[in-house]
C-alpha cells in the first residue's frame, strides 16, 4: 500500500481528468464554433451532453468496482477515456465531437466515483475525512489550471491540441494506476453483478429518506457553484469583459477557496463534529450567495474582483461540507460502498447537466439572473440539510463512523 500521502496524489489525479474534460476547453468556445459552425447554445451542448454520459455511467462504475475490484475499473475507464480524447482532438464537425464527448462522460467519472470508496476501503473516521478532505484539497486545483492550461495551448495552435493534451495526461494517469495502485477491495469482500440484485439494491438506496436528504443537500448547494462554472465562457467573457486566457480571475479565487476549505476540514476532523463543521459551511455559502445577490443589485456591470469574490467563499463552505455528507452516505452502505458512492454521485450529476443543459443558457443573459438562481439553489440544499437534522442528526466525525442500517 503507497503511504498516504501518495494515495491523496494518486487519487486527486484521478479526481481531476473529469474537470480537466470540461474546464480546459472552455476558452476554446470561439474558436470551436467557428471551425464547426456552431453558435454559443450548441456548444454550450458540448458539456450537457458530457454530463449526462458522466451521470449515465456514474451508476455502473460503483457497483462494477464493488463486483470485480476497484482497480481494474478504473483502469478500463482511462484506457476509454483516452481513446475518446483522440476522438475529440480528429473532429472535424460538431457532431461527431459530441458523439466522442459523450463517451468521455461515460470514462470521466471512474476516477472520482470509485476513489471515494478506495478511501473507505483503506481509512476509517477521522483519517478518511482528512484523506478525503487532502483529496479535496488536491483536486480543487484542477477547475482553476484547466482553463488558463486551455488558453495556453491556444497561444501554440489550435483547438484540437487542447484535447491531445487530456491524451497525454489521462496517459500518465493509467501508467502511474498500473504500477501505484493495489486492490482495496479483496475478492472475499465483492459482490455478484447481477442485474436483478444490483437493481435492488440500487432501489433500496434511492428510496432512503437518508439517502436522499444527504444527497439532495449536497447536490443543490453545490449547484449553486456549478451554475456558474457552466456559465463561465458567458460570465467571463461576455459580463466581465475578460479575455480567453483571463479564465483566471473566475477560477482561481473560486478553487483558493475550495482549497482552503478543504485544507480547514482536514483539520477538524476530531476537533470538531461532523454536524457543526457542515453547519458552518452551510452559514459559509449562505453569507457568499446573500452578498453575490447584494451586489449584483447594487451594480450594472460587474467588475473583478468583487464579482468573484463570493464564489471563493461558496466554494470554502462546500468543501467544508462535501466530506461530512459523503461519509455519512458511504457509512450507511459498509457493504455496497461503491454502489453508494455511484448514486450520490448520479444524483448530483443529473441535476449539474439540467444546470449545464437547460438552466445555463436560460439565466446566465444577466450577471442578476445568474445570482438569483444560484441564491435559490443554495437555499434549496440548505432546506434538504435542516430537513436532515430534524429528522436524523449526523454522528459526530470523530472516532470510527457509525454503519447505519439501510432502512433508517
Amino acid at each position: 500500500m503507497p503511504s498516504m500521502r501518495t494515495l491523496a496524489l494518486l487519487l486527486a489525479g484521478l479526481a481531476m481528468f473529469g474537470p480537466f474534460s470540461i474546464d480546459t476547453i472552455f476558452p476554446a468556445f470561439p474558436a470551436m464554433g467557428a471551425d464547426l459552425g456552431a453558435d454559443r447554445l450548441a456548444m454550450q451542448q458540448t458539456i450537457a451532453v458530457y454530463l449526462v454520459a458522466y451521470a449515465l455511467m456514474s451508476i455502473v462504475h460503483g457497483p462494477l468496482s464493488d463486483a470485480i475490484g476497484r482497480r481494474r475499473v478504473i483502469l478500463g475507464g482511462l484506457a476509454v477515456f483516452i481513446v475518446a480524447s483522440v476522438g475529440c482532438a480528429l473532429a472535424t464537425d460538431l457532431g461527431t465531437l459530441l458523439v466522442f464527448r459523450a463517451l468521455q462522460g461515460l470514462s470521466a467519472g471512474v476516477g472520482l466515483i470509485v476513489g471515494r470508496a478506495v478511501i473507505r476501503d483503506v481509512l476509517h473516521g477521522d483519517d478518511a475525512q482528512r484523506l478525503m478532505s487532502q483529496v479535496s484539497m488536491l483536486f480543487g486545483i484542477a477547475p482553476a489550471i484547466a482553463p488558463l492550461i486551455g488558453g495556453w495551448i491556444l497561444g501554440w495552435g489550435r483547438w484540437p491540441l487542447i484535447f491531445w493534451f487530456l491524451v497525454a495526461f489521462s496517459l500518465v494517469l493509467f501508467v502511474v494506476t498500473w504500477f501505484r495502485l493495489p486492490e482495496t477491495h479483496p475478492p472475499a469482500a465483492r459482490i455478484s453483478l447481477v442485474p436483478r440484485r444490483l437493481l435492488r439494491d440500487y432501489v433500496a438506496v434511492f428510496v432512503n429518506p437518508r439517502f436522499q436528504r444527504i444527497a439532495a443537500a449536497g447536490a443543490f448547494n453545490f449547484s449553486a457553484l456549478f451554475l456558474y462554472i457552466a456559465s463561465a465562457p458567458v460570465f467571463v467573457m461576455d459580463h466581465l469583459g475578460l479575455g480567453e486566457r483571463q479564465f483566471g480571475w473566475f477560477f482561481i479565487p473560486m478553487i483558493s477557496g475550495m482549497m482552503i476549505g478543504a485544507f480547514l476540514s482536514g483539520r477538524a476532523a476530531g476537533r470538531i463534529t461532523g454536524t457543526r463543521l457542515a453547519n458552518i459551511g452551510f452559514a459559509c455559502s449562505g453569507v457568499a450567495m446573500a452578498a453575490n445577490l447584494g451586489y449584483n443589485l447594487l451594480v450594472d456591470v460587474p467588475t473583478v474582483p468583487w464579482a468573484v469574490l463570493p464564489m471563493s467563499l461558496n466554494a470554502l463552505g462546500i468543501a467544508l461540507v462535501f466530506p461530512i455528507l459523503t461519509l455519512a452516505i458511504l457509512d450507511m452502505y459498509p457493504g455496497m460502498r461503491g454502489s453508494a458512492s455511484s448514486l450520490q454521485a448520479f444524483t448530483g450529476l443529473v441535476l449539474n447537466a439540467v444546470v449545464a443543459g437547460l438552466l445555463s443558457p436560460l439565466v446566465s443573459d444577466t450577471p442578476l439572473h445568474l445570482a438569483l438562481a444560484g441564491a435559490v439553489f443554495m437555499l434549496v440544499g440548505w432546506l434538504f440539510w435542516r430537513w436532515e437534522q430534524r429528522a436524523r442528526p449526523l454522528p459526530p466525525a470523530n472516532g470510527d463512523p457509525v454503519a447505519l442500517p439501510p432502512s433508517l
